[in-house]
């Protein structure tokens, strides 16, 4: 998992991720008290959502990239020590200074992990007996035209994420230590503002990858070529819906 993000602009251009993460904690319930981590925090929009919900408990709030937890420290500054950050990837074991946490949440994050059986071993590891994991993340099909039109052009290439289908993601959920699992895909065919709005999204959200590879004088020409090559300003977003419970 790279740590390089545009934090600043993530924040501001990542209403449908935002949205879809306020879906999802709600189906984490929650006394209050408890301890959560949110496994990808990203710039805090979701965390701001989860820590407003235990006004008595305390969220650890991880993420691979310093750029991200600087601007989750920056939004969730007025929680004071009820948040602590850490900044750790999901794909290798976690720090003890994550602890045990009585629930997971985690929203558009996993299809960065390229490990799934290592990523739910890790959580499982810091989860109660009993916790909750609520997660959501890129499924199988998941902007699956912009892919295509990246391919097309020779300037990516598949394997930079990992949109699994719902078996395979219960397959590694049970061999990790879950059990009461479910697991489903939705599609979220979602539209955008033409023009910069949704240049900018592309370039910031779903190529910051492929970009990394190339040189700064490359990469607005390759993000250029990837819009024109798109049937208009949509992406066909697939999510994958995990709920599990720590056996």
């Amino acid at each position: 998992m790279s740590g390089r993000w545009d934090a600043t602009t993530y924040d501001r251009i990542a209403d449908p991720q935002a949205r879809w993460g306020a879906a999802v904690l709600d189906r984490l319930p929650l006394r209050g008290d408890e301890r959560v981590l949110d496994a990808g925090c990203g710039s805090g929009r979701v965390t701001e959502l989860l820590a407003e919900q235990l006004p008595h408990g305390h969220v650890v709030a991880l993420d691979a990239s310093p750029d991200m937890l600087a601007a989750a420290r920056h939004r969730l500054e007025r929680f004071g020590d009820r948040v602590s950050f850490i900044q750790a990837d999901l794909g290798r074991p976690l720090p003890s200074s994550v602890g045990r946490v009585a629930g997971v949440l985690s929203t558009a994050t996993f299809h960065w992990v390229l490990d799934h059986d290592a990523l739910f071993r890790h959580l499982a590891a810091v989860l109660d007996p009993g916790g909750l994991l609520v997660a959501q993340c890129g499924g199988d099909g998941n902007v699956a035209t912009l892919e295509r039109a990246v391919e097309a052009l020779g300037i990516g290439r598949r394997g930079e994420f990992v949109f699994a289908t719902a078996e395979e993601t219960a397959e590694h959920l049970r061999a990790a230590g879950f059990n009461e699992i479910r697991t489903w895909l939705v599609d979220e065919p979602t539209t955008f503002e033409p023009g910069p709005p949704f240049d900018r999204f592309v370039e910031t959200v779903c190529l910051r990858a492929m970009l990394e590879r190339l040189p700064s004088g490359e990469r607005a020409r390759a993000v250029q070529a990837v819009i024109d090559h798109l049937p208009g300003a949509a992406l066909d977003y697939v999510r994958l819906n995990i709920v599990a419970r720590r056996a």
